[in-house]
């Protein structure tokens, strides 16, 4: 379902120079297989996940989701990929905020090639528990509201594969079990692949296959050598 191969990614400092992200030889998601990934601040998670989605292109190193390889498409191309293939929930929600919950899990799917479903839409809020609040805007919602609209948002289309950036980091504790039953829940259900960020170990042990990006990450690796020596 997603394979990474010999993926590399750096950034550009202002004076020109190259600072590395990323150096990962081999990364594999099975179709419906659950990962958690976790690791500190700095070492790549995010970019990680937006090198995958192909939101930003490896310097080098090949990305495939469902078969197709990512990285030999243009940003707009990987933009159609990304909305048949995939969900992103993001640790901001990022709805729009003029627009209801239920108008931003239908915009969620006119994005893809496949038919706007309102039942689908409907269907969705109502089993994350939000069927009386379809026509609520965002600024109406709670916090944990707001990340169940995001994630139904993000299963509309059927996806592949699902990537969650610290889906609770912006939800208050008594509502994080909540939010990520509903994530591997509704993945499970619909054999849809998950591949979960998170700094938290809490989350991190509802997962079967915990892997630590600051081992997976050579960048990380060589740094931490530099340090010892």
């Amino acid at each position: 379902m997603l394979k990474l191969e010999h993926v590399k990614k750096t950034y550009a400092q202002p004076d020109g120079s190259r600072v590395p992200i990323l150096d990962i030889d081999e990364f594999n998601i099975d179709a419906g297989e659950q990962v958690v990934l976790i690791g500190p601040s700095g070492c790549g998670k995010t970019t990680m996940l937006h090198t995958i989605a192909g939101i930003t292109k490896p310097d080098s190193g090949k990305v495939f989701v469902d078969g197709i390889e990512l990285t030999r498409f243009s940003e707009a191309a990987r933009d159609r990929i990304r909305a048949n293939k995939l969900g992103y929930v993001f640790q901001t929600f990022n709805l729009l905020p003029g627009f209801s919950a239920y108008e931003n899990v239908l915009l969620g799917m006119s994005f893809a090639k496949g038919k706007v479903s309102t039942a689908r839409a409907k269907g969705l809020l109502e089993k994350i528990g939000l069927g009386h609040r379809l026509n609520n805007k965002p600024h109406q919602l709670s916090v944990g509201e707001q990340q169940r609209v995001a994630i139904a948002r993000a299963l509309a289309n059927r996806p592949a594969l699902l990537l969650a950036d610290e889906p609770t980091a912006n939800v208050d504790p008594g509502n994080q079990k909540q939010i990520i039953d509903l994530i591997i829940d509704s993945c499970r259900e619909e054999n849809v692949a998950l591949l979960m960020v998170t700094h938290s170990m809490e989350v991190a042990s509802r997962f079967d296959r915990v892997v630590k990006l600051d081992e997976l990450n050579l960048v990380i690796n060589q740094a931490k050598a530099a340090v010892s020596e």
